[in-house]
């Protein structure tokens, strides 16, 4: 099933593709997310061997949504203890089958480096 974020208006809506036509599936706040249109179907398995760093975008019963630069990757939701913030700039890495996520550290910097 095709799936997809919506955000804008300060509103995310859930959608699910249902014979060539999106239909809602909940609304609720934006919260920290972005607007813009987020294709959750095109999201790859997360690679337990890497280090995944991006925002949450969803997360529901089965799966947690992160953004890694213009990807999508999927992580199943039982290997996180607590699954992270959505809206979040989260680093996530696997111990021994299991998430851990921690907030990423993106330095912003104007001018110069030295």
């Amino acid at each position: 099933m095709k799936e997809r974020l919506l955000v804008m208006n300060g509103q995310k809506i859930l959608q699910h593709e249902q014979e060539g036509r999106w239909q809602n599936d909940k609304v609720e706040k934006a919260g920290l997310v972005k607007p813009g249109i987020y294709n959750l179907y095109l999201a790859s398995q997360a690679d337990k061997t890497k280090t995944h760093d991006g925002v949450i975008l969803h997360a529901d019963r089965d799966s947690v949504f992160q953004q890694v630069g213009k990807n999508f990757v999927k992580h199943d939701r039982v290997d996180f203890v607590k699954a992270p913030a959505i809206g979040s700039h989260s680093s996530i890495t696997y111990d021994q089958g299991k998430a851990i996520a921690s907030a990423a550290s993106h330095a912003l910097s104007r001018g110069v480096s030295r």
